[in-house]
């Protein structure tokens, strides 16, 4: 019965549900993030925040929310706090003055150098399963891909 997906009486068996591995995963890289980023001075979703600005610098909040998936009421704390700490600015977009652009400042892009050492951390952490880190990444994006749809049709 250990490798049935099902107990006795057909309830599902936590530990063979996909959901609860991706959410269990979560968490260890959160726990494995905290300390990295601590000496940063960020959270983990200020680091996405941080890392979506390395990428692309001067998005609209709008457009940065949908990147992050993270919705206005998660985002707009997060961007205080940031711009709080001297690492962002927002300012109102030249064409529209109803859009917010998110810019780094000095400081925000002075700490590009330190974030480039997070990613070489973590997979200090994942140790010999970050070979397939990358195969692991895209199988993810398609399982995100394939949710979304659903959702969207549901």
């Amino acid at each position: 019965m250990a490798n049935s997906d099902r107990a006795d009486d057909g309830t599902p068996r936590l530990g063979q549900q996909l959901c609860f591995a991706v959410y269990q995963a979560s968490h260890a890289f959160n726990r494995a993030y905290r300390p990295i980023l601590a000496a940063l001075g960020l959270t983990y979703p200020q680091y996405l925040v941080m890392l979506g600005l390395w990428e692309d610098d001067g998005p609209t909040v709008k457009a940065l929310g949908e990147r992050l998936m993270l919705d206005s009421g998660t985002l707009t704390p997060l961007l205080k706090r940031l711009e709080g700490t001297g690492l962002i600015r927002r300012e109102r977009d030249a064409q529209d003055e109803r859009q917010l652009r998110i810019r780094l400042t000095e400081k925000g892009e002075a700490m590009r150098a330190e974030g480039r050492g997070v990613q070489a951390a973590i997979g200090c952490a994942l140790g010999p399963t970050a070979q397939g880190a990358e195969q692991l990444r895209e199988q993810l994006a398609r399982v995100r891909d394939a949710l979304l749809a659903a959702s969207r049709d549901a």
